[in-house]
Parts: C-alpha cells; structure tokens; sequence
C-alpha cells in the first residue's frame, strides 16, 4: 500500500527560498566587481553606517560586507566631500594580518541623498563574544595557549595602529569588534570607528543604529577617561584590558541587562589562577592612563614573551623573501630529502646528543604552519620597536583639527595597493647575440598575475632597464624597489654568463 504525503513549503523548500531571496543581487558596484546583496550582516557598530549588507567580490569569488553612509542633506555631504575622501583614501593605506581589510570605496550621488559605500573583509566565523559564548555554553574553559596566542595577535595590531606616525587611535575595541577566523587567527575590526566619529558630525548623519559607547552591555570596555579630553593609546590598552579579562574567564557577569560593575571586574580578575595573568589583566585596567603600559610594552610582558624558536624565524624569513623562491619550493625540497639523514644535532659534553632527522618534520605540518604564519597567526613582536609607519595626519586629527587643515582638491588617484608574492625573469639571446628576449612574471597576492617583455641590447644599462619595466609594471613603491634590484641583478650575471660562454652578448 502506497500513501501520498502533502507537499510542504515550511520545511527545507522554505528555507530553501528563503536563502535564494537572501542572495538576491540588489546593486552593482560601479566597477561591476562588488554585487550588494540582501542579506544584512553585523561587523561592530559604526557610527554613521546606516546598513551592513553581505556582497560578492566577483574577481576573488570570495564574500565581503557592503557598508554604507547616508547624508540626507547634499549640502553637507558638498561642504565634507573632500575630507571623506582623504579619509577613506588613508584608511585603505592600513594593512596588518590581524586588522579587518578595508578593499574599496566610492561616492554616490542621488536626487534625495547622498551615499558614502565602502566594502570591508568579511569575517564569517563571527566575533570573539559568539565564540566566548558558545565555549562557556559547552562547560568548556579557556585554553591558556589559545589565550596566550590570541592576545599577542591584537597586541600585535594595536601596537601597528600605536606606531603609526601620527598614531591611530581605535577607540572602540570590544569583544564585539574582534573576529576569529576558524584557523584562529584574530582580526580587529571597526578600526575606522574614531575617524568616523571626527569626521561625520551626528547632525548631518542618518543613522538609525545606537553606537556602542551608548549600549550599556559595553561600557565597561571603556576607560574612564574616554571623552574627556584628547585621546590615547591608554584608552585602547584598557579596552584590550577588558578583553584578555573576557577571553581568559569566558564572560564578566552583568545584573541582568544593566552594566559591568566595577565590582563584577574586580572578582573577574581575582578569579584567575596564575598570578602572571591577573598581573597582566591589572596592569591595563590602571585608573590612571599614564600607568597603563604600551602595546609593545605588553608584548614583552612575562605571561606571553617567550624566546621565538629557530623554526618560526625560519618561516618569518621565507615568508618575507618568498618572492625569489620558486613556487612550491618546500613540497620539492623535502621529497629530495633522505629522511634518515641527520640535519641538525646537538652534543654534549657529559651525555648523549640529540640528533634531528629529516623524517621528524611531516611536510604536510610544515606546509599548514608555513600559511599560519603567513596569515598573521604567529607574529614576531618580540624585538625592539619598529620604525613608525608614516600615515597620513587626517587618519588621527580630531573635527576640530581637520577643519583647520587644507586639504588638496584633486579627485583620489587609484593606487596599487596589492602585493607581490613571486618574481621570476627568463633572459634567452638570439643566436648572433645583437639581442636578448627578456620575460617577466609577477604574482601577485590577489591571483591576477602580471607578465611583462621586451628586447633588451648590449648598449642598455640594466639599472635604467630594471626601472623602466618596473614603471611599467605598475606595483606599489615597496615593492617596486625589490623588483628593480632583482631584475637588474638578473641582467648583469645573464651577461656574465654570455660573455662566458664566448657570446658577444
């Protein structure tokens, strides 16, 4: 016997359609690479930022968040047009493995309003609170490596934005605005916060959401003298303070829907086992901001120092000089490997020495570290301070300032903000050797690869050669000067080799 059952919308059909009414392309970038769709996301409030939506990167194929700025008063959005410019021109200069990307922006013009869009990274494993949540859900404590590792990644950002020239003060950092990635790598988001809050006046601004110095659920992320006076770094460390306190008991127990209490931190932070910790988590939440450490400072603090291995350096070294190696360079090397041949060992004089064979490292591991470390989930901070990263003055420069500050006329200019990760350069001379062929390949961290060729002679000066191509080419400063100094190194020994060889070349 056979029996008919009703076909029914409510189950998997209906979430069915309503994923695909989710998914439905409303708007189209400019460009025709951004695609807005329906489905609306949340990636730390903004101020100013009327709505979140998720996208489409069509080049990468990868998902982004589609943010925008309403002005429903044109003659406003006139009088601040340059300066959002500069602001957003500047915020695209920031680049750090644990702070949120920001791709690309542009400005729209309408009849009734004006709109400011700007497309971020999207972090689709969701902020550090969900996961604090969910761990304490399932009885589970907090790992103190995870701790550990976690805490020197948004010290590591903030001791970026800090070290900046002028410095880049954050100013809303939260459990809410940090995002982990399944790999656990930490990224800060809602870096451009403080900067929307000096430039966008609340008046001028439509905006429906409620910014998080006004959710009491957050205000104990606040230092006490937030807006009081001109900020600092002091009030980011308090902020971070709160949050290795959050990550290290899971969550600081509010009267239901009302603020964290003085009271509340204080037990939070007594509650921690290692004396190091506890330390650590006081140290930052100092009421007085001038006895608050620095980032850097932190970094060096006896809870996370500790001395880096001889394989994370080796791995930092590679990563930063992977452009002259050849691709898949450590799948090949270790298959030529004897796995029973000894590469390192260590003696003593008064017991047996440890030797270190081949066939200890697994490339599989090695490869998954290698891309680790490459993403920013094992940063070398402990060194001495790096050299400030010259920002422009508008990224730090309060309302007040920046309207004493002229800024340029001109329309942004697009610059090349992608990096190059691989070089090669193939030379091959005709048979009479009047001239060589000369091919370069550049990769680039995006996939959209560049190749580049021309004749060169033996009257060229490889210096002039090496600039001109890489003029050509179209790459940032930093990296144009790698590129020119490997392409003139490359003429020169191709020459000496022709010449060699017995080639007139």
């Amino acid at each position: 016997m056979t029996m008919s059952v009703p076909e029914r919308k409510s189950g998997s059909e209906g979430k069915e359609e309503e994923s695909e009414d989710e998914s439905e392309i409303l708007e189209e970038s400019p460009c025709g690479r951004w695609q807005k769709r329906k489905e609306q996301v949340s990636q730390g409030n903004v101020p100013g930022v009327e709505s979140a939506s998720l996208a489409m990167d069509t080049e990468e194929g990868v998902e982004v968040v589609w943010n925008e700025v309403l002005f429903s008063d044109k003659k406003v959005f006139k009088a601040q047009e340059e300066k959002i410019k500069e602001m957003f021109e500047n915020l695209m200069q920031v680049e750090h493995p644990n702070i949120v990307k920001f791709h690309k922006y542009w400005l729209d013009m309408k009849e009734s309003q004006a709109r400011v869009i700007f497309i971020t990274e999207y972090m689709s494993s969701g902020s550090l609170k969900q996961f604090l949540k969910k761990t304490k859900k399932n009885h589970k404590t907090m790992n103190v490596k995870a701790w550990k590792r976690w805490c020197t990644q948004i010290l590591s950002a903030l001791s970026y934005l800090h070290s900046c020239d002028p410095p880049i003060i954050h100013g809303n950092l939260t459990c809410d605005t940090i995002f982990i990635q399944h790999n656990g790598l930490i990224k800060i988001g809602s870096v451009w916060h403080r900067l929307f809050v000096n430039v966008f006046p609340d008046a001028s601004v439509h905006s429906k959401g409620r910014q998080h110095r006004d959710e009491q659920r957050n205000l104990h992320f606040f230092a006490p003298e937030y807006g009081a006076g001109e900020d600092d770094y002091s009030i980011d460390i308090f902020s971070f303070g709160i949050c290795a306190l959050e990550m290290a008991v899971l969550e600081i127990q509010a009267n239901g829907d009302t603020a964290v209490s003085k009271e509340a931190i204080v037990n939070a932070g007594q509650s921690l086992e290692d004396p190091l910790m506890r330390e650590f988590t006081q140290s930052c939440l100092r009421h007085d901001p001038k006895f608050r450490p620095t980032a850097h400072d932190l970094l060096f603090h006896r809870v996370l120092f500790e001395v880096h291995s001889l394989k994370l350096l080796a791995a930092h070294c590679l990563i930063n000089n992977q452009y002259l190696l050849p691709e898949n360079c450590v799948e090949e090397k270790t298959k030529s490997f004897d796995p029973n041949a000894v590469m390192a060992e260590i003696k003593h004089d008064d017991r047996l020495g440890v030797q270190l064979k081949y066939s200890h490292v697994s490339p599989l591991e090695l490869d998954k570290f290698l891309e680790d470390v490459k993403n920013g989930i094992y940063p070398l901070m402990n060194f001495a301070s790096a050299r400030p990263h010259p920002v422009p003055r508008a990224l730090s420069l309060s309302q007040e300032q920046v309207e004493t500050v002229k800024t340029p006329t001109p329309e942004p200019q697009e610059t090349e903000t992608r990096k190059v990760v691989q070089m090669h350069c193939n030379l091959e001379s005709n048979e009479e050797g009047t001239k060589t062929h000369l091919s370069l390949f550049l990769k680039m961290d995006d996939k959209l690869h560049r190749q580049l060729s021309c004749d060169i002679f033996p009257t060229d000066s490889p210096k002039d050669l090496a600039s001109e191509l890489v003029h050509y080419a179209f790459i940032n400063e930093e990296d144009s000067e790698k590129v020119a100094g490997f392409l003139e190194d490359a003429i020169s020994r191709h020459r000496v080799r022709a010449l060699a060889s017995g080639s007139t070349q």
